[in-house]
């Protein structure tokens, strides 16, 4: 018997509370995911002589997320499923002991990670800025929907986002007519003085703007997106981090045995299945799908699998997912989902790729600044 240890390391970050009191405080978010994922595991892994073991450090706001990875590593290689974000991220992956690691990225979409930050080390399996911004325009431009109103919020990641939702207007036909920015202080929505003072501040903040097809929200903290639909001076959708959006799961998702795995995920957790939790459910069934299709369960051959054309993992999309060689994220298609419903799926029709329809969202080869050391 063959025992392959993965490591989720993750911290109790700072998170903003849910604004709908529809949405539950999870605590426990990707981990479930990643526990259901080494049960699977070893389903199949019990026949082929696998064992697949979690070990879970989840730090606290203050924890030295260096010194745990440094204990990690400290034996050898390691694989490590990192619900962490960008700055810890990459402090994990610059130690010297971990740069033959696999470390996956379950938590941040920061496209800096996948282009200039980029590490050979990193496997990304979230979706990054781009690769949401893109799935949107394609849809937003079969719609005949190309005149995009921004509204951007102020954090660093919703600055990030806008710029990938200029860059997909670049790429596939979009204009944005005028971006603004949401300065207003919002109190407390939840109570009737809150939702008034919304319902007075969102008209306000989008009145006067061009000519517009939607209304493009950027607020990837939860500061105000969720009380734009509605609410806006003339009436448009909403699309972006709020309203229509670009994810890789969503609990209303049915399609290709979807829905199996939504009813097996609550059944296990007791509550729905999230992004991060399909992301980490997809981290250690690629490790269980490297170490059976190649025979090997050393951390370097695993790496080379994992990068091989040979490698796919199936995840519910129609189409086995793989990773890209130039920047390590992972290809999928992405679902286009209102609050209670799936939309549509991109890669959209019409949008063609000589080799793989799913690099039509996100950095392409040709567009990468990510340069791996040889």
């Amino acid at each position: 018997m063959v025992t392959i240890p993965i490591h989720y390391l993750g911290k109790a970050y700072d998170e903003p509370v849910p604004l709908s009191l529809v949405d539950r405080v999870i605590t426990d978010n990707g981990l479930q995911g990643a526990r259901l994922a080494i049960k699977d595991n070893n389903r199949s892994g019990a026949f082929l002589g696998q064992d697949y073991e979690l070990v879970e450090d989840i730090l606290p706001a203050d924890g030295d997320v260096v010194a745990k990875a440094k204990e990690i590593v400290a034996k050898g290689d390691a694989i490590i499923i990192a619900d962490l974000e960008a700055k810890d991220l990459l402090a994990a992956a610059d130690l010297s002991e971990a740069k033959t690691s696999i470390i996956f990225n379950i938590r941040s979409s920061d496209d800096a990670l996948r282009q200039e930050q980029c590490r050979a080390n990193i496997f990304h399996v979230a979706p990054s800025w781009a690769m949401r911004a893109d799935a949107l325009a394609q849809y937003m431009i079969w719609k005949k929907w190309p005149r995009w109103f921004l509204i951007k919020g102020t954090a660093p990641s919703d600055l990030d986002y806008a710029a990938a939702v200029e860059r997909a207007a670049g790429r596939f036909g979009g204009k944005i007519v005028e971006e603004r920015v949401y300065k207003f202080e919002t109190g407390n929505a939840r109570t009737d003085s809150g939702h008034q003072q919304v319902q007075t501040q969102m008209p306000e903040l989008t009145q006067g703007a061009p000519a517009h097809d939607v209304v493009w929200v950027a607020d990837t903290v939860e500061g105000f997106g969720e009380y734009v639909p509605y609410r806006v001076y003339d009436a448009r959708p909403v699309v972006g981090t709020q309203g229509l959006t670009a994810v890789a799961w969503h609990r209303a998702y049915e399609q290709y045995a979807g829905m199996q795995m939504q009813n097996r995920f609550e059944r296990f957790a007791q509550r729905i299945m999230t992004e991060r939790d399909y992301s980490a459910w997809i981290a250690v069934r690629a490790i269980g799908e490297a170490v059976t299709r190649s025979g090997k369960s050393d951390v370097p051959d695993i790496r080379k699998y994992l990068l091989s054309a040979e490698f796919t993992v199936a995840a519910f999309k129609g189409e086995g997912l793989s990773f890209r060689r130039w920047d390590n994220q992972l290809r999928q298609p992405l679902l286009i989902t209102g609050a209670r419903s799936l939309v549509s799926m991109s890669p959209q029709e019409g949008f063609l790729h000589e080799k793989n329809l799913a690099d039509t969202l996100g950095y392409d080869e040709p567009e990468t600044k990510c340069k791996f050391p040889n």
